[in-house]
């Protein structure tokens, strides 16, 4: 076999495995019933309007929708999104020039690390903060340094702090990446307030926030919000979203906005990866929209998923032993979990496996090493029985580490 070591990048060298893709390989076992993975639920894909629309689009659009598209993407569905984006209050800059529909937000993200960082440039992340973004930075070589949350989002008082330090330090910082609505992993939802202030901040230290939003359209108890990007008046606010949480996750569709400035830059950066995303997919994903599917479909997901949440949350009060922490979450598809200090969820993940449940554990989300006593839980996926069942299998497992632990 040939040794490959010495013909590897720099960058390859650095690359490391993806901590969730990892534990999924693990709960693979069908008798595992798994919290660990981000999945919209099967049972909500919309098969049957999806035949239909497929015809429709073969029938009208065949021959351009079956050859290759322009890198930013299908004109009608960026006209379709920009006007929605309009609706939310992103007036400014939320064109469809300013629009390129990515192959899922993963690409998004890649690209704007391509872009934007150099090795060794710095990032700021919420901690915990989303692995997917954190795995696309960290393969520029960026130096992540993580801001604490708490309910309502990054602490912007400790990320002040922060940028002042590292101004004094003479290490600028390039972005601000954040999942402001229902984070993953958190759950939490940054008030407009807070929204508002975060622009503040990014203009006074001349930086850009990477906004990250596949979740905001599954909220269970709260009305909507605006996004980040609605209060930015000079273009410093990247969007992303997706259609993989309201739609598929199979069409691999996604949006990001940007100033026409970044956008020809990631525009050039996607043509080195892929050319374009599917016009296929676009044209099914413009269709469903266009036929007035989408609002209800996305109102049909709430009414599966906050059940979901609702069996969750109370079967943990049924089964976990006194001392965790979670705050419910208002929309969604995670509840994120902090056990007693002296237990390391990473260990106890083999514990868990052996019982036939499964859960991301903490320190995957935390660029400081934190998060040793926590966990990300899925609620989308399993069934209802399932998740009553699973939280049971867990909580027993909680309870026995605890008992150890504390003799």
């Amino acid at each position: 076999m040939v040794n490959f070591d010495h013909l590897y990048s720099d960058r390859a060298s650095k690359m490391r495995k993806s901590e969730i893709r990892e534990l999924l390989k693990v709960a693979q076992d069908p008798e595992v019933i798994s919290f660990a993975g981000g999945l919209p639920n099967p049972q909500s894909f919309p098969i049957q309007d999806l035949k239909v629309i497929v015809q429709t689009v073969l029938n009208n659009h065949g021959k351009v929708a079956l050859q290759y598209g322009t890198t930013q993407g299908v004109n009608e569905l960026r006209d379709e999104i920009a006007e929605r984006c309009h609706k939310e209050g992103m007036t400014m800059g939320a064109s469809a020039e300013n629009i390129m529909i990515t192959g899922g937000s993963q690409q998004a993200l890649d690209a704007i690390g391509k872009v934007f960082l150099n090795p060794g440039d710095i990032a700021i992340v919420g901690l915990p903060s989303y692995l997917g973004g954190i795995n696309a930075f960290r393969s520029y070589e960026a130096n992540l340094i993580g801001v604490p949350l708490d309910e309502g989002g990054i602490k912007l008082d400790l990320l002040e702090e922060k940028l002042k330090d590292l101004v004094k330090q003479g290490m600028p910082v390039k972005f601000i990446y954040t999942v402001p609505t229902f984070s993953n992993p958190a759950g939490t939802v940054m008030p407009e307030s807070q929204r508002k202030k975060l622009i503040d901040i990014a203009h006074e230290y001349n930086l850009v926030i990477i906004e990250d939003d596949p979740y905001s359209k599954l909220r269970y108890d709260t009305s909507s919000i605006k996004p980040i990007k609605a209060f930015d008046d000079e273009g410093r606010v990247i969007y992303l979203s997706t259609f993989s949480k309201i739609l598929a996750p199979g069409f691999r569709l996604a949006w990001v906005i940007a100033a026409e400035e970044v956008m020809r830059k990631l525009a050039l950066s996607k043509q080195a990866q892929d050319l374009c995303t599917a016009p296929f997919s676009q044209y099914v994903a413009h269709e469903f929209i266009k036929s007035g599917s989408m609002d209800l479909h996305i109102m049909r997901i709430c009414e599966m998923y906050k059940p979901k949440r609702d069996i969750m949350m109370n079967s943990m009060k049924k089964y976990f032993p006194e001392g965790y922490i979670c705050n419910k979450p208002n929309g969604g598809m995670f509840a994120w979990v902090t056990l007693p200090e002296q237990i390391d969820t990473e260990v106890m993940f083999l514990d868990a496996i052996k019982e036939k449940v499964a859960y991301v554990h903490g320190k995957a989300f935390c660029v400081d090493g934190g998060g040793a006593s926590s966990m990300r839980l899925n609620f989308s996926y399993s069934t209802n029985e399932q998740i009553d069942i699973g939280m049971k299998r867990l909580g027993a497992v909680i309870e026995r580490k605890m008992s150890v632990l504390c003799r």
